[in-house]
């Protein structure tokens, strides 16, 4: 997919020192060396020893049982590295939220990429009902932004106690500082992650240049943590999360030196994670019956953009080519068919819509390999 951008936004250039060119010593590596190809697939320990075929298995990680499955292509070659996808549902979903769509496993089929969707945990072992995934602010209550008990009316809570629903998990007594709290406090989700992607790199022959994260709802927003992250940052290649964002106040960029590409698809009607408005990088409420605040699309595109260098001093620049109804913007100019930081707001609600926003996550995956 070519997409073109209808204003001139550059991110800003890398500076290149010159050199004098020189010839090597006759007994440099240079002469017996073949040149390498920063694209080349690197491949896991899995590679040619592979132990997961398509299924459910489980793994045990601090003392806990964490459950995964696995999808891999019928035309999949145990001996050749694959691009891998993690896919985290939403809460209360499952292994199956992503991996349960025939579209989902079409597309990956047809383009031979790994998915393996974990579980998350309930309110308490061995209780998984209401499963989650756990992120800043979100066990505790309490927002990213200090300056917010200044704001006239404003509290320095996730959400508005009093006109939202008490969902605090018992696994979170002595966490929450509020009603606000709603995802499990059993376990460090970023550190299961990091032991998940090394089961996975080990069962499975998969390019490690080639790890992407994905998430819906609950599980978008604990993508954005792991991009956030410095342990597990440094890890992938680029993120997609779908119709979730940070709490108020978590508008930390990528947490690596290195390029951290990320595709963001919320629902321009979507009443439980609404992005704001275009260039709006206000806070946004959730207005299906709960009160909770998140950053808007515009506020965490932004920090990410210009993480990336991306002159930020105009407004994102509207892309073409998308599919109808999905109106995407950028910061970011790129030479690639993809800009590194997107901000895709298609007409839906909160719901995933896999057979239209799988293939342009794939699309996005596959352009910054």
């Amino acid at each position: 997919m070519i997409w073109m951008l209808f204003l001139d936004v550059s991110c800003t250039p890398a500076t290149v020192d010159s050199a004098p060119e020189s010839e090597p010593p006759a007994d440099s590596p240079a002469d017996s060396a073949p040149d390498s190809d920063p694209t080349d697939p690197v491949g896991s320990p899995g590679c040619g020893a592979e132990t997961f075929a398509s299924g459910a298995y489980e793994m045990e990680h601090g003392g806990l049982s964490r459950s995964f499955r696995v999808f891999v292509p019928e035309a999949h070659d145990p001996d050749t590295p694959a691009p891998l996808v993690l896919a985290f549902h939403g809460w209360g979903g499952d292994e199956d939220a992503f991996l349960g769509s025939a579209a989902v496993r079409a597309e990956s089929d047809a383009r031979g990429h790994l998915v393996v969707a974990p579980l998350g945990l309930g309110s308490g072992p061995p209780d998984r009902s209401w499963s989650s995934w756990a992120f800043s602010g979100s066990t505790t209550g309490l927002d990213g932004d200090a300056t917010n008990a200044d704001v006239a009316g404003d509290t320095p809570d996730i959400c508005d106690d009093e006109a939202t629903t008490d969902y605090d998990y018992d696994s979170c007594e002595g966490t929450a500082e509020n009603g606000c709290s709603w995802t499990h406090c059993q376990a460090d989700d970023v550190d299961f992650v990091l032991a998940l992607l090394a089961e996975a790199e080990a069962g499975l022959c998969v390019d490690t240049k080639a790890v992407f994260a994905t998430g819906g709802s609950n599980g978008g927003m604990f993508t954005w943590e792991l991009g956030q992250d410095a342990r597990t940052a440094p890890k992938f290649r680029a993120l997609a999360p779908l119709i979730g964002l940070p709490h108020r106040g978590y508008l930390a960029g990528k947490g690596t030196d290195a390029d951290l590409p990320v595709l963001s698809i919320t629902g321009a009607r979507d009443p439980t994670v609404p992005p704001g408005e275009w260039e709006d990088p206000s806070f946004t409420t959730t207005t299906d019956g709960d009160r909770y605040f998140y950053t808007g699309a515009t506020a965490i595109t932004r920090v990410w953009a210009e993480a990336h260098g991306c002159d930020t001093s105009e407004p994102a620049a509207a892309l073409e080519g998308g599919p109808d109804g999905m109106d995407c913007r950028s910061y970011c100019a790129a030479d690639e068919d993809w800009p590194e930081v997107v901000d895709c707001r298609p007409d839906m609600p909160h719901t995933y819509d896999l057979a239209t926003t799988w293939p342009l996550v794939l699309d996005f995956f596959e352009a910054h390999r």
